[in-house]
């Protein structure tokens, strides 16, 4: 079972966010969260947040426990940039760019409780088991379908290029 939590439009940078999400990707929630509360970055606060709504997103909607879950994946990507300009000497201007993050945390189980097992076993697609025979049998058919389709479509092009090909006096 995998939860997500996103959260756009984070007014820092996208390399300074990786920074600390890069040290806490594939670590268990609560190893993570305590790991974050001491690093000294601005950043390590809006991702304890997403952490934080993406366990609460697990344990309303699928009730599963905090110490049953780890960090799949963190994945921070750029979002808008703002551009601003600074005046400079002599008439000049140079440019700020003032960058955005979007962030995305999944969330997985690490044991599969008993309704999230049911819930995966109801999910999956039953396969359909073909023998050799009905395999050839289908592929002949539609190698078949597609030279009937490719006939007509020549006649059709065949025709048209008549048409066009007339000199109109």
């Amino acid at each position: 079972m995998q939860i997500t939590a996103t959260l756009n439009y984070l007014r820092i940078g996208p390399r300074k966010v990786r920074l600390v999400t890069d040290l806490v990707k594939g670590k268990d929630v609560t190893l993570a969260l305590a790991q974050l509360k001491f690093i000294p970055k601005i950043s390590s606060r809006p991702v304890v947040k997403l952490i934080n709504s993406a366990v609460a997103n697990a344990k309303n909607n699928w009730q599963i426990e905090i110490d049953n879950l780890k960090i799949k994946d963190i994945q921070v990507d750029g979002g808008p940039v703002l551009d601003r300009w600074l005046p400079k000497a002599m008439g000049r201007a140079t440019p700020i760019r003032k960058r955005t993050s979007h962030l995305t945390v999944i969330l997985e189980e690490k044991v599969l409780s008993a309704k999230s097992a049911k819930r995966a076993v109801k999910n999956t697609v039953a396969v359909k088991t073909v023998s050799l025979e009905e395999a050839k049998k289908a592929e002949k058919e539609s190698v078949k379908n597609k030279a009937v389709a490719d006939k007509a479509k020549g006649q059709a092009g065949s025709t048209k290029r008549r048409l066009f090909s007339r000199k109109t006096g």
